[in-house]
C-alpha cells in the first residue's frame, strides 16, 4: 500500500501587493491581475520577494476566484527562486465583496487554498525542488500571507 502523505511546515510567506488592475471580462473570463511589489520568506530558505510579479486572477461567475502567481524572490547570497502558485479563493458573496474592499476578515470565513512550485538554480537550494507544497493562505487589504506545508 502506498504512504499516506502528511504535510510538514517549510516556509512562511508575506507578499505585499498593488493595487488591483482590473481588466474586464476577456475570453478567459473575469480578469483581473494584482500587481506584487515586495514582500518576505522565512524559514526553510530566507528570501527577499522582489516586485514585479502579479497574480493573474480569473473571476468565475459564482464569484470564487482562481489564482495564478508568479513571482522571484532573492536570498541574501544573490541566489534567485522563482515561485508560483495557483489555487482558488472562494466563500459566501458578501465576504468576497468585503476582501476586496480590503476589509478585515477572519480566515476561516473564506476558503483560500494553493499549491506552489518552486524552481533555482541555486545549488545550495535545489532541494527545494524535490518536493511539493501546499498552503492555507490568508488574504488582507495589501497582503497575502501563508504558511508552505511539504507534503512528505
Amino acid at each position: 500500500m502506498p504512504v499516506v502523505p502528511g504535510l510538514e511546515a517549510a516556509f512562511d510567506v508575506e507578499v505585499r501587493l498593488g493595487p488591483m488592475e482590473d481588466h474586464g471580462t476577456t475570453r478567459a473570463g473575469h480578469r483581473r491581475v494584482v500587481p506584487i511589489v515586495g514582500g518576505r520568506v522565512t524559514g526553510l530558505f530566507e528570501a527577499e520577494i522582489l516586485p514585479g510579479g502579479a497574480d493573474w486572477q480569473i473571476v468565475r461567475p459564482d464569484g470564487g476566484i482562481e489564482i495564478d502567481t508568479r513571482y522571484s524572490a532573492r536570498t541574501a547570497s544573490g541566489g534567485h527562486v522563482y515561485m508560483r502558485t495557483s489555487g482558488v479563493r472562494s466563500g459566501r458573496p458578501e465576504i468576497l465583496s468585503a476582501l476586496l474592499r480590503g476589509d478585515p476578515i477572519a480566515p476561516s470565513d473564506y476558503y483560500f487554498r494553493i499549491g506552489v512550485q518552486l524552481e533555482t538554480a541555486d545549488p545550495a537550494l535545489s532541494h527545494l525542488e524535490q518536493s511539493l507544497f501546499v498552503a492555507s493562505a490568508v488574504r488582507e487589504s495589501d497582503t497575502v500571507r501563508y504558511t508552505a506545508y511539504r507534503v512528505t
